[in-house]
């Protein structure tokens, strides 16, 4: 086992990966990363994978827009195949959200992005057989798809290791060694590793790793499900990706004909996970019952669907949403990245980039990531450029 290592990366899912493999491609040696099982064994492994650049916010829609033209041109930029698939991607809003949607809209293409307001007739065209009565406001992004979560992990941890870094799987760390304020080793299940440097990208674990070191972080883990249904066979094979705020259920296609299908609001409280390591894995009768007939008032023919199977994973949420990307305010050394809320996968490329350089230059020069500080959540007088962030819906997923 190694037993030094410079920087240390705690967490092989997607987040951990992409930035081992930023942080070896700007330069830097000596790079560990600890993952306590497999990688992508957490709430990586249990994403839909959508990609897409719907957000409400200048900093979440510029990482997506960047992280979109990443997956699109995957082999080229970062090596490898990432399984990006083009379908797409589509919006529904209702009245009440009509407004909030058009600005939405309006700070996306502000950002440079490729997306659009269309209307029903040209909506029907790129989602035939959808019942879009309702749709007071329907976006459009044409470049937008998914990928295979796994898989880009994958991608980036082998890039890293050709790179230098050096991985150990089923390796847990166990807490921080601390002296004179900075961090000096990292306890593991197989020993002590000692390193000037620590990333915490430990999804579902972070909050629970952290408060072994008196670190309390405003994250909650909850329980998502996700229902497969077979589509019938007189379904369209081209079906875009669907962010669909009136039903409050997004989903996408996968291959063998199957429509992937979340869910949130409408009354729903998701379960709150105390242990990450113990949660059920499936959907619920209720939960997939529940989408199914929201999906079937969007494409009715899908009341005719087969479901085929599902699973439930986890998402590691914020108060407003949004993820924190920042150092720690005391220990020199330490930085978060956690919090992504569910909608983490699609901003994977840019987090690894802008993590990279706040751990190496000090700052984001890629994407203006300060408004993602975990200080933003002190109760206490806030600094001028300490930016109040909306909440980010969850149903954009």
């Amino acid at each position: 086992m190694t037993t030094t290592a410079e920087t240390i990366i705690i967490g092989g899912g997607v987040m951990g990966c992409s930035i081992a493999y930023n942080l070896a491609a700007k330069g830097m040696t000596g790079i560990l990363l600890l993952e306590r099982d497999v990688l992508g064994s957490g709430s990586t492994g249990r994403s839909t994978a959508l990609v897409h650049t719907h957000y409400s916010t200048a900093v979440l829609a510029r990482m997506a827009w960047y992280s979109l033209h990443v997956f699109r041109n995957f082999h080229e930029v970062v090596g490898g195949r990432c399984g990006f698939t083009e379908t797409g991607h589509l919006v529904f809003a209702g009245i009440a959200d009509h407004g909030h949607t058009r600005a939405r809209v309006a700070l996306q293409q502000e950002a440079g992005i490729d997306t659009s307001i269309i209307n029903q007739r040209d909506a029907a065209e790129v989602a035939p057989g959808f019942q879009l009565d309702d749709c007071a406001a329907i976006v459009y992004e044409p470049l937008s798809g998914y990928a295979d979560a796994s898989g880009t992990a994958l991608a980036y941890a082998s890039r890293a290791r050709q790179l230098g870094v050096s991985i150990e799987l089923r390796s847990p760390a166990e807490g921080l060694e601390i002296t004179g304020g900075k961090i000096s080793a990292v306890l593991t299940h197989n020993g002590r590793v000692s390193t000037q440097r620590v990333i915490v990208a430990a999804g579902a674990w972070t909050k629970s790793f952290l408060a072994r070191d008196g670190i309390s972080l405003p994250l909650e883990v909850t329980r998502h499900e996700v229902a497969a249904f077979k589509r019938p066979s007189a379904g369209s094979d081209n079906l875009p990706g669907v962010s669909d705020m009136i039903n409050q259920i997004y989903f996408r296609p996968e291959a063998g004909g199957l429509l992937l299908v979340g869910g949130g609001g409408l009354g729903e409280t998701r379960e709150t996970v105390e242990d990450p390591a113990i949660y059920s894995h499936r959907p619920t009768q209720r939960s997939i019952g529940s989408v199914w007939t929201r999906l079937a008032k969007r494409i009715p023919i899908m009341e005719k669907a087969e479901y085929t199977t599902g699973f439930a994973g986890l998402y590691t949420s914020t108060p407003d949403r949004h993820p924190i990307m920042d150092g720690v305010a005391g220990i020199e050394g330490l930085f978060l990245c956690a919090g992504f809320s569910g909608h983490g996968f699609k901003l994977a490329p840019a987090v690894g980039v802008t993590m990279a350089e706040l751990v190496i230059d000090g700052r984001s020069s890629s994407i203006d990531i300060s408004p993602l500080r975990l200080a933003r959540f002190d109760s206490g007088p806030k600094q001028e450029e300490d930016i109040t962030l909306g909440h980010e819906e969850d149903v954009v997923i």
